[in-house]
């Protein structure tokens, strides 16, 4: 079975799952996953003193702490919780195998010399690739590489290849919408809370979004190339506001989607 027609029928099942488990009354979130990007071999971004891996990873920790304080009855579970190396089809397994109703994933962004000045929080949804995005989505996407047989766990599926982005582009995410409304919760809830400067929310071909089976985002925190944001999202203070603003677009989610 190719990659086209084996991701239709998976994102198939997942979708039937997903909207019969949401149409069902009472339905409450109960499990949210959690995932710090990158790890171990593959630290991502750098900037003068930190890696993308390590902010990561702490904001994810504190997210999780903060979700289990304030909402006890729903079931935290991470990707990984130290300095490991956990391929991305691995994070959407996780996610999938525990039928999750929310999956979000922490990043840094990053810019090249001469472009250093730029800052600001967006966050990710999986949709239709646009070309200006290209180069964004294979940087996320570039990880793949660093596992082993890569091409036979992604079924053939190259982040070089435009082709593969034609084919993640043709497969209707049954996600989508609920996971632009979330996005745009997390960029609200960074704006008024923290006055931080939105950068919106995006729809690219990030390949652990499209795996997941459940209203996924990616949120970028800030540009660790910028040495302003890289100092406030190392600092306690920045990290702890980061993931009280994600934990006050959860709530305000919560509180909309579920059935009473």
């Amino acid at each position: 079975m190719n990659f086209k027609h084996s991701t239709v029928i998976l994102f198939l099942l997942l979708a039937l799952t997903y909207t019969q488990n949401t149409l069902a009354q009472g339905y409450k979130i109960k499990t949210i996953v959690i995932d710090a990007g990158h790890g171990g071999r593959k630290p991502g971004a750098s900037g003068d003193f930190s890696t993308e891996k390590d902010i990561s990873l702490k904001v994810a920790l504190k997210l999780g702490a903060r979700i289990k304080q304030d909402l006890p009855d729903i079931k935290v579970i991470y990707t990984r919780t130290k300095d490991v190396d956990v391929d991305l089809y691995k994070r959407a397994e996780i996610a999938n195998d525990a039928n999750a109703d929310l999956f979000i994933s922490v990043h840094c962004n990053s810019m090249p010399p001469g472009n250093k000045h730029i800052k600001g929080v967006e966050t990710l949804v999986a949709g239709s690739h646009r070309l200006k995005e290209q180069d964004a989505a294979i940087r996320e996407n570039a990880d793949i590489k660093l596992e082993k047989n890569y091409k036979a766990k992604y079924e053939g599926y190259d982040p070089n290849d435009p082709t593969s982005f034609i084919l993640l582009s043709l497969l209707k995410n049954a996600f989508r919408d609920k996971s632009i409304k979330f996005a745009k919760l997390i960029q609200n809830s960074y704006i008024s809370r923290d006055e931080r400067l939105s950068r919106g929310v995006k729809e690219q071909g990030v390949l652990v979004l499209q795996r997941c089976g459940m209203p996924a985002v990616l949120t970028e925190v800030g540009f660790i190339s910028n040495k302003a944001e890289e100092k406030y999202i190392n600092s306690e203070k920045g990290q702890d506001e980061i993931a009280e603003s994600i934990l006050t677009a959860i709530k305000t989610y919560k509180k909309n989607i579920e059935v009473k």
